[in-house]
């Protein structure tokens, strides 16, 4: 977004000490792109030119990783070495890798965090540009030559168009946002729609989307906002990512009927830097609406205004929680705000927001148009509506599948082509790399909030990683636990350095022989209490849970351990290095 665009935005003001001005960030961004890092000289500059203190944009600059301090070497390749890509072996590729690129003069080779990429796992990127770890010496040797873009591998759905895409392909899109607009369509009849569907969050945690939407629309104020979360980042999640590239269509036309029933003008597509394609994608779409007159200054002659931008997230897996998601777009570190007032009352500077994810969006178009009754009818073992899920991990066909709500995990597995190699499945995370580990004694549970829930997981991001039998289980939870503790934003001591001390407990198990002996479980449980209970956001909350679920399965019962209702911020994992001591 260009810098300007936050100049004059109503509610930019100084609270809780923060510094009245613009956000820097967008700012930051755009120098990064021009020079490919952050010279000191840019940043003094910046500091004069926007009147800010050296020492607030330096904070900006060393919390999100993203950003840059020294030039690039030549080419940088990042390498995944989260769960999905874990279990692909990525640890063997990472060592052959710098065995071939340490030393090399025009080649900096990186260890990253989950790029989004789970179904092409292992997975890379060259400069950005997302591919299979196989393709990493044609990509370098492309941009030796000076090719701008070595290319990027892009997944597609079904053949005949995703069941929740209420458009054929001749036929006109983005036809309920026109009747809502004309008065064809009400604004109570998309609400009670929602309502009745049972519609819930499809970030994570769950909220019933009528009632948020209900609740922006009675808050008093005649500045509000909308934000589509699409900061999604947590280790075997990309369903996202396919639903931005494919159905964008639906994402921005839910997004739009949004703020047409909430009474918000402006709106944004908060979207991780590595999603360079889709964000391609969205601008595109984007334009399409300003051509058809459906966003602008005056849409379709009704004196409505609606405006439309994109904001690319400077990293950070925690950003994917609401509030440090607002921080960031404000201009500030992303650390999570206590709530409540949660976003609908006190959002993005301070004005009711409404903020929902990019699948629970594309819900809204074929819930308005075909009515609750419809999209109740698609689900099935007693659950409502259609769900999105990324499989990845040890399944023979990875990818995005929409299935009906109550689908069990059987079902799912076997749609995806079941467990690779013929193997037998050890234990599957039904919700993401913050969901709690089920034995297939779970094979036959629903796929739905309240189901997983009583059996001691989540629903979680929608993202089903499969572990077949001889994988030791302990190393896959300790994985997941080193993201939680590089990703942890630090604000708050629990899950700074409970994160730290679980994962040096467990490193030290590992290295040891696996073995937890009865001290160091004890010590794994108590930590997990005091996290979950403690912690101010779901981060810290659910960063054990996958830990202590593998822990009751090794001793041969499940250790029963709530995960909150508010999972860990929806979408989370950008790229950031261990630190030093890792």
């Amino acid at each position: 977004m260009a810098a300007n665009k936050w100049t004059a935005v109503p509610g930019v003001e100084a609270r809780n000490g923060r510094f009245r001005g613009p956000s820097l960030i967008p700012m930051l961004m755009a120098i990064q792109e021009r020079q490919g890092w952050l010279p000191r000289e840019d940043l003094v500059a910046l500091s004069r030119e926007q009147k800010r203190p050296l020492y607030e944009i330096e904070g900006l600059v060393s919390f999100y990783p993203h950003f840059r301090t020294e030039p690039p070497k030549g080419v940088t390749v990042a390498v995944c070495r989260d769960l999905t890509c874990w279990l692909k072996g990525s640890e063997d590729r990472i060592k052959a890798l710098h065995e071939q690129y340490d030393g090399v003069d025009d080649v900096e080779l990186v260890e990253v965090s989950c790029p989004g990429r789970c179904d092409i796992a292992p997975a890379a990127t060259v400069d950005e540009r997302p591919g299979r770890v196989e393709q990493i010496d044609g990509f370098v040797e492309s941009r030796r030559q000076g090719d701008e873009d070595p290319g990027a591998t892009v997944s597609y759905g079904p053949d005949g168009g995703w069941p929740n895409d209420p458009y054929t392909s001749n036929e006109p899109r983005y036809q309920s946002l026109r009747a809502l607009l004309s008065g064809e369509m009400t604004h109570d009849h998309v609400l009670d729609n929602l309502k009745d569907s049972g519609l819930r969050g499809m970030g994570g945690a769950g909220f019933p989307t009528g009632k948020k939407w209900d609740l922006v629309r009675n808050t008093e104020g005649s500045v509000k906002y909308a934000i589509c979360n699409a900061d999604e980042s947590e280790p075997g999640t990309f369903k996202d990512r396919q639903l931005l590239a494919e159905q964008s269509h639906l994402v921005l036309e839910g997004m739009l009927m949004g703020m047409v029933v909430t009474g918000a003008e402006e709106g944004w597509v908060f979207i991780r830097h590595e999603y360079g394609p889709e964000e391609t994608v969205l601008h595109a779409e984007i334009e399409r609406l300003r051509s058809e007159g459906l966003i602008g200054e005056d849409v379709l002659g009704t004196g409505r205004r609606l405006m439309l931008d994109i904001f690319t997230s400077p990293g950070g897996y925690i950003l994917g929680e609401e509030t440090a998601l607002i921080e960031c777009m404000e201009g500030h570190r992303g650390e999570p705000r206590n709530k409540p007032p949660f976003p609908g009352v006190f959002g993005l500077w301070g004005k009711p927001t409404l903020m929902n994810s990019v699948e629970t969006f594309a819900d809204v178009p074929v819930i308005a148009s075909r009515g609750a009754d419809w999209w109740k009818d698609q689900g099935v073992n007693g659950s409502d509506g259609l769900k999105f899920f990324a499989v990845s991990g040890h399944v023979e066909k990875p990818g995005v599948y929409c299935v009906p709500m109550g689908t069990t995990i059987r079902d799912l597995l076997d749609v995806a082509g079941g467990v690779s190699d013929g193997r037998e499945l050890d234990s599957v995370q039904p919700g993401g790399a913050s969901s709690n580990f089920l034995g297939p004694e779970h094979l036959d549970v629903a796929l739905d909030f309240d189901t997983l829930a009583e059996a001691g997981s989540m629903l979680g991001s929608g993202a089903v990683v499969a572990i077949a039998e001889g994988t030791d289980a302990l190393a896959a939870a300790t994985n997941v636990l080193r993201f939680f503790r590089n990703e942890s934003c630090g604000k708050c001591v629990p899950c700074r350095v409970g994160s730290t001390k679980a994962h040096a407990l467990l490193t030290d198990t590992l290295e040891a022989g696996g073995e937890l002996d009865d001290g160091r479980r004890e010590r794994l449980l108590e930590l997990e209490v005091t996290m979950r209970k403690t912690s101010i956001c779901g981060l810290g909350q659910v960063a054990l849970g996958p830990v202590v679920s593998v822990m009751g399965r090794q001793r041969g019962a499940t250790i029963a351990r709530p995960q909150p209702r508010q999972k860990a911020p929806d979408t989370v994992a950008q790229p950031r290095q261990d630190p030093p001591d890792a």
